[in-house]
């Protein structure tokens, strides 16, 4: 059953309450929360790419705290192993005798916090990627569920510093989005030196129930989506691809089915939190770089020449029209 507009006006509000307290808590940020709070509507995870002390690990720890969640904090580094993160059985003493007894680990969260998370090795982050796709783990050939509803908030930071690891593409591809967290303005600093204390995390209060927050994700799914912004996804995420686009020839891997199915949600998401009943092309355009960047491998020579990511799907926003002008089959036949 589609929204009306007193529902729709209902939710806008509610997620409007939530963006104003995390821009009291990350200042000078109204930008990226706006993308967070999108990713979080849609029911996505999200990777926060930045450099140390930008205030990536206050916002999601600010986030899970004004969400009536329970939450869990896992620090990656070197030396963490799968079962760290999973859980692991352990031997205990039952009615039945000795026994293996499965122990939940952090991953047993609404809110998983990853920080740092390219500073594991690769098989630690793959014990993630049954998570964040089926909402559970597998240990030793017996599924756990995990709690309903999961997203993983991972930061990162950039591959170019000491003692990190590049994600693997399978676990990349698992985020809806990947945002980049800039440095701050001297305004924004001075903001920051007079408001906050180091050492001292600032009170957030709760802002939304589980059930306020599961109804919105709800709401997001009611949002209709028209053909044609439908088509323009569709053609988007095609011209990602060798061959069908200009822009594309730079492109060695483009982007899959999963990264269309974000960019409607997401673009769904955008519209709920603008008070809309229905997507637009503009929707679709405010989300498609932090869906589609992480998921494009560049071609070397299109790296060696110094091309990026965000500027090919800059760029391929200009290339492919809003609208398909082809005309139908039928009278092309004519």
């Amino acid at each position: 059953m589609p929204l009306d507009e007193a529902e729709i006006t209902a939710h806008a509000s509610k997620v409007k309450d939530l963006q104003e307290t995390l821009n009291q808590l990350l200042f000078g940020q109204e930008d990226l929360i706006g993308l967070v709070i999108t990713g979080l509507l849609a029911r996505g995870h999200i990777l926060l790419e930045g450099l140390p002390g930008l205030g990536k690990t206050e916002l999601v720890k600010g986030l899970a705290k004004t969400l009536e969640l329970k939450n869990k904090r896992i620090q990656f580094t070197p030396d963490l192993l799968p079962g760290d993160i999973t859980g692991n059985p352990v031997l205990q003493d039952t009615a039945k005798g000795h026994q293996f007894v499965f122990q939940e680990g952090p991953i047993f969260a609404n809110i998983v916090l990853a920080d740092e998370i390219n500073r594991a090795s690769p098989k630690t982050q793959s014990a993630l990627l049954e998570a964040m796709q089926e909402q559970r783990v597998t240990v030793l050939g017996e599924p756990h569920e995990l709690p309903f509803p999961f997203f993983v908030l991972a930061t990162q930071n950039p591959i170019e510093l000491e003692g990190t690891y590049p994600l693997p593409e399978a676990q990349l591809d698992r985020f809806l989005f990947k945002l980049e967290v800039q440095r701050n303005s001297a305004e924004t600093l001075q903001t920051i030196i007079q408001n906050r204390e180091m050492g001292v995390e600032p009170e957030v209060p709760v802002v939304l129930s589980t059930e306020e927050l599961v109804a919105l994700n709800n709401a997001v799914r009611k949002i209709y989506l028209p053909d044609v912004v439908a088509s323009y996804i569709s053609r988007l995420v095609d011209g990602t691809h060798r061959g069908v686009s200009e822009t594309a020839n730079s492109i060695k891997f483009g982007a899959s089915p999963r990264a269309a199915l974000g960019l409607a949600s997401a673009a769904k998401a955008r519209a709920l939190m603008a008070g809309r009943i229905n997507a637009s092309f503009e929707d679709v355009a405010d989300v498609a770089i932090p869906v589609l960047q992480h998921r494009i491998i560049l071609e070397y020579e299109a790296r060696i020449e110094g091309l990026s990511n965000r500027g090919i799907v800059e760029a391929l926003l200009k290339e492919v029209p809003r609208q398909d002008m082809d005309l139908p089959a039928t009278l092309k036949e004519a």
